[in-house]
């Protein structure tokens, strides 16, 4: 007789051991490690099978007429997505709570609905009501919209069977359960269910699915990581609550490019694109201040003009603040280092502020020169030119490295109306710094330097 053991094992990486651990030893994720009854087989291996209605073909002989993108109405959305949705696509949108994902959905499936398409929207988390009101206030009332508050996935299969829609939106999968499952909703077995059972349908059926999932505290998707492996698409829509700018990234995308950012801004009837962003991440003032330097930081395959500012005080506390909103923190404080040592910028006992205009947040290297340059200007109370632009990666050598897509910063500077580019041409810091402010401004007395 077989024996039967029960080892426990991760549900994320696969990791098995003898006893139960809240931790798994591999992959250091907490309360993935379940227990699992196996047989041991000793060598006994799977048993072919004939296949019945799915034998194999020819790659050359199979029909694509019915897999291109179809719009759903939102420019920005069907830009992230490659150009809109693929029959049978399975969707994971995520994103913070309040970020605005059921509203994007919402106004997806008016867009949808409103080409005479059925579609139906499965809340798990508020009422038909409570749906309903929304979509009053976001004009997002059709008639082939079909509404359904239910956290039973055996009755969301029902309600497909019945309505027969075009396009399916869950929101969300961690709160349907399946009745054939242990748990409750949300839990890693269950979501696994919810989500393969859903995909499955999706693929027998050619119906797209778009399936809202919640993040953790750190900002990843709740549930097990075979969730965002099951579906082929993963958007993710972000943004900071206090601001009304949101940007919805693709992380994964077999139809598509995932390089491509939509951006979006919350108003009072919902939510509306933004195709043309470039001034909202810049000030009003006409005049130019002290402080300020612009970049052109690349997102996807958009170029924005984004304004850096900065703020220099003198310090009497032991250890100088260093705030950052926008960027990276450690990042400027390397630059601060490279400033002091390589352009002889005297910042050690001095409070520094650096942050970005319109709540947009830069990670990439290539704003690194517009950092530093902001940062020179307010160290020094002289303003750059409103007319020159900054681009380019600053190593700790004080090195001034070439970035991606220069040919396309430079051409959407001049659009902007920028005249001068200051990039790598400029070798280090020092000089890079000495042109800058060489373009028209007024140097202190009491710097050589400029």
């Amino acid at each position: 007789m077989a024996r039967v053991t029960t080892p426990f094992r991760c549900t994320e990486c696969g990791w098995t051991t003898t006893k139960w651990v809240g931790r798994c030893g591999e992959c250091q994720q907490w309360s993935t490690v379940i227990e699992v009854a196996t047989e041991s087989t000793g060598g006994r291996t799977t048993a072919a099978r004939v296949p019945d209605s799915r034998q194999a073909v020819s790659i050359t002989s199979i029909q694509t007429n019915n897999t291109d993108h179809r719009p759903t109405g939102i420019g920005e959305f069907d830009r992230v997505l490659g150009g809109g949705i693929v029959p049978g696509v399975a969707i994971l949108v995520s994103g913070e709570p309040g970020v605005g994902k059921s509203t994007l959905l919402l106004d997806v499936a008016s867009r949808v609905a409103a080409t005479g398409a059925t579609v139906l929207y499965v809340s798990a988390e508020e009422s038909v009501g409570q749906v309903r009101l929304r979509a009053e206030r976001t004009g997002a009332l059709v008639d082939t919209l079909f509404l359904a508050a239910e956290t039973n996935l055996g009755t969301v299969l029902g309600h497909i069977d019945s309505v027969k829609p075009d396009l399916l939106i869950v929101d969300s999968v961690q709160t349907v359960s399946s009745d054939s499952i242990d748990g409750l909703a949300g839990g890693v077995s269950q979501v696994r269910e919810v989500s393969a059972t859903l995909v499955r349908v999706a693929k027998d059926r050619g119906l797209p699915i778009l399936l809202v999932g919640h993040v953790t505290k750190d900002g990843t998707i709740a549930g097990p990581r075979t969730l965002e492996h099951l579906v082929d698409v993963v958007v993710h829509f972000e943004g900071d609550r206090q601001t009304a700018l949101r940007f919805v990234r693709a992380l994964k995308n077999r139809f598509g490019p995932t390089d491509e950012v939509g951006c979006f801004e919350m108003v009072g009837s919902g939510i509306a694109e933004v195709p043309d962003p470039s001034a909202l991440f810049r000030s009003a003032t006409g005049a130019p201040v002290s402080g300020t330097c612009t970049t052109i930081a690349v997102e996807g395959r958009r170029a924005l003009p984004v304004e850096i500012q900065a703020l220099v005080v003198p310090s009497s506390a032991p250890q100088p603040r260093r705030v950052t909103n926008g960027v990276d923190s450690s990042r400027v404080a390397m630059l601060l280092a490279v400033l002091e040592r390589r352009a002889k910028i005297p910042l050690q006992s001095s409070d520094v502020y650096v942050s970005t205009v319109g709540g947009i947040t830069v990670t990439e290297p290539g704003a690194d020169l517009a950092i530093a340059l902001a940062i020179a200007s307010a160290a020094r109370d002289v303003a750059l030119p409103a007319t020159v632009v900054a681009v380019g990666e600053i190593s700790l050598s004080g090195e001034i490295r070439a970035v991606t897509s220069a040919a396309h910063r430079a051409a959407e500077a001049r659009r902007f109306g920028f005249v001068t580019v200051i990039d790598n041409s400029a070798t280090q810091i020092a000089e890079a710094v000495r042109r800058a402010f060489a373009r028209g401004a007024v140097a202190p007395k009491h710097d050589p330097e400029f």
